[in-house]
């Protein structure tokens, strides 16, 4: 099976842009509108023309500039104040002076706040308080007095640009806290998914040498004694990580990204399989197989990881009960659900001697049964009463359980 990168990346400040970039065109208009309507009574209307000029080609121009923090440079965010600024000074020049004291707009009006949010959602309340000083300054120095609603627009604009800042900032840690745990959810699962393989494969291998080399004795034993050496050390590091959760995690310019490695279907996933199928192979003189007369249809992964548990269930029989113990199979096809039952005619398991083993490392039950019925989003129900054998009770659903969103998603072979 193929295994692939899955990379999901998450900005919660993009819609921030977008509407900033709204914002900008907006009150660009705004301002040429009132101008407009007020052309008459600016003393020098045609240096007011002129910065409308400029400021329609540059808020239409630098749009692009202001689609994400990576568009969004330092150097733009200083000739963008710089041009804010500028209006403001600018106003008492082309504005009559009557109009100036009384509280008039200056000529870029509230397109000002535009750039000064930029600064926020950029770089933070920090940089928000920076610009919107700087803005609180020309302000000050166009009227010349700090009349009451000049003192007023400029609080209205220092507290909104900070405050829009400070969650902008908040919003980033919870994007890059949100991120770690995706990384660490998916790193757990791909080691939970390595530890049920080796328990499969390389624990029972080693297991059987160990009990094969002690019952033939001489060099044999001693190759036994360091398979089960060998098979103690596996299941330590198998149950405290084989790989490791710190994944990469980046506060990029497009917002956290986290990379995950899963699972590719590749050509198998062109529809479901018979589960029957795959359950052949396991029906044998000493193991006898129930099953429908029709197909059991399940998705490709469910079958293979339904089908692996069983295996599991089958060797914990050989292993527990001994090589010549019978067990029995059945398959049931329900309409939202197969059913897969496993049960023998051992002594039974003691109580508690489940998690004692977990507890030693030994994950047969832990992993290769109930870590993947759970993933599959089933259950794996183990019914055992000393003296009466085992039954292992597997429920797989046959709709597997929609991913969750974290945002877009790129995979890479």
């Amino acid at each position: 099976m193929a295994r692939r990168e899955r990379v999901m990346r998450m900005s919660v400040e993009q819609p921030l842009w977008r509407a900033l970039a709204g914002y900008r065109v907006l009150t660009m208009l705004y301002a040429i509108g009132f101008f407009a309507t007020a052309y008459s009574g600016f003393a020098r209307p045609w240096l007011a023309v002129a910065y409308y000029a400029v400021l329609f080609v540059w808020t239409l121009a630098t749009l692009p500039k202001v689609t994400n923090a990576a568009s969004c440079t330092k150097r733009f965010l200083a000739a963008d104040l710089t041009v804010a600024l500028t209006g403001i000074l600018l106003t008492p020049f082309a504005d009559a002076h009557e109009r100036v004291m009384d509280g008039g707009p200056t000529l870029p009006s509230i397109w000002t706040a535009g750039s000064v949010l930029a600064f926020a959602v950029k770089g933070g309340w920090r940089w928000a308080a920076v610009a919107s000083t700087l803005v609180a300054v020309a302000n000050l120095v166009e009227r010349g007095t700090p009349a009451r609603d000049t003192v007023h627009n400029v609080i209205l604009v220092w507290v909104a640009s900070i405050a829009i800042g400070y969650v902008v900032e908040v919003a980033r840690a919870s994007e890059r806290t949100l991120a770690r745990a995706l990384e660490i959810e998916a790193a757990t699962r791909e080691r939970e998914r390595l530890a049920r393989d080796i328990h499969d494969s390389v624990l029972q291998v080693l297991a059987m040498v160990q009990r094969r080399g002690a019952v033939i004795g001489g060099e044999a034993a001693e190759l036994g004694r360091m398979a089960g050496e060998q098979e103690v050390a596996l299941r330590t590091l198998v149950s405290g990580g084989l790989v490791p959760v710190s994944r990469v995690s980046e506060d990029a310019a497009d917002g956290a990204v986290v990379r995950a490695v899963e699972e590719s279907e590749g050509e198998e996933a062109d529809g479901p399989v018979d589960l029957r199928a795959l359950l052949a192979p396991y029906a044998a003189s000493l193991v006898n197989l129930a099953e429908p007369g029709a197909p059991v249809l399940l998705a490709p992964v469910a079958a293979r990881e339904l089908a692996a548990a069983v295996g599991a269930a089958l060797d914990n029989v050989r292993k527990h009960v001994g090589e010549h113990a019978r067990a029995w199979i059945l398959v049931e096809d329900e309409p939202d659900e197969v059913i897969v039952t496993v049960r023998d005619e051992g002594p039974g398991i003691p109580k508690g001697r489940l998690a004692e083993a977990e507890g030693e490392g030994r994950l047969g039950v832990a992993l290769s049964i109930r870590g993947r019925l759970r993933e599959l989003g089933g259950t794996a129900e183990l019914i055992s009463v000393p003296g009466q054998g085992t039954e292992v009770e597997l429920r797989a659903p046959k709709q597997p359980a929609a991913a969750p969103r974290g945002g877009k998603a790129a995979d890479h072979e």
